[in-house]
């Protein structure tokens, strides 16, 4: 995602949540939520047609 710092990101939900991720940690965090971005950004540009409609119930 354009503009999204994945580093500043995981900075400020830290100080959000009072979590203390330990300079050993910090950049393999940051590396998970860029995997997490990229995941996720896949997904969210994938198009759904506009006749779709919700189950409303999952049954695998």
């Amino acid at each position: 995602m354009e503009g999204f710092n994945v580093g500043e990101y995981v900075n400020q939900m830290a100080l959000l949540l009072d979590l203390e991720i330990r300079d050993e940690y910090r950049d393999g965090v940051v590396e998970n939520f860029e995997r997490i971005s990229a995941i996720a950004n896949l997904v969210n540009s994938f198009p759904i047609p506009e006749d779709i409609e919700v189950a409303p119930v999952f049954e695998p």
